[in-house]
């Protein structure tokens, strides 16, 4: 016979045999602790059945962003959580944490650290990073927890200066150097036009040379 917490259940069935020696009153006592010993094993192996085993995380959106010093992300980043058998895992404790040091800002919260759950999709997110003014890469390190299960990467981000970049309008300025460009040259044809125009109409002396035009003979009757 098995034994639940130290209570032998052919213990059990041997004194309920000698009903002289156990009152009812302790053999309804030792009844109960047998079921509550019962019960509490089953309940512990359907909790093992079901408990979880490992967490995943894998990065959704902002990885490898570049952004300017000193702005605002305009993308957060973004996780999906999930156990061992590649499903979701709602209500784990997601915690992201940005360098004490160097590169890197601080969170909407203004701290460097920002706590969030997953969702029933198994997704976390934060936003609205505010960065400092030193250039160089970085990494949010990501952390999950639930009951006594834990995992952990790092997201890549960096930071540059975007002053030695072209200025908006020097595109602009050469679009626009082509256009006056095109207007220059439709000014010189039509220049050019103006005086081909001038010269044949100051010239009728060629023009007569050239094309001679008789009076129009009009004749009425039978031909000759």
């Amino acid at each position: 016979m098995p034994e639940y917490f130290g209570v032998s259940l052919a213990g059990w069935v041997t004194q309920k045999g000698r009903a002289g020696i156990l009152s009812p009153a302790k053999r309804a006592a030792r009844a109960l602790r047998f079921a509550g010993c019962y019960l509490a094993t089953l309940a512990a192996s359907l909790h093992g059945a079901g408990a979880l085993t490992g967490l995943n995380i894998r990065i959704v959106d902002g990885e490898g962003q570049k952004y300017a010093m000193g702005s605002r992300a305009t993308r957060g980043v973004s996780v999906e959580i999930t156990d061992d058998s590649g499903k979701p895992v709602e209500g784990v404790t997601v915690t992201f944490l940005l360098p004490a040091q160097g590169p890197g800002g601080t969170f909407a919260n203004g701290t460097k650290t920002e706590v969030t759950s997953s969702r029933a999709d198994g997704t976390a997110q934060v936003l609205g990073m505010q960065w400092n003014h030193t250039p160089g890469s970085f990494e949010i390190r990501i952390t999950a927890a639930k009951e006594d299960v834990h995992a952990g990467t790092v997201c890549p981000l960096s930071l540059a200066d975007f002053a030695d970049a072209p200025p908006a309008n020097a595109v602009s300025a050469k679009h626009s150097g082509h256009k006056w460009l095109w207007i220059a040259l439709g000014a010189g044809a039509a220049a050019g036009a103006g005086l081909a125009v001038h010269s044949f109409v100051s010239s009728p002396t060629e023009v007569a040379n050239t094309v001679k035009i008789g009076a129009p003979t009009i004749s009425i009757g039978p031909q000759q």
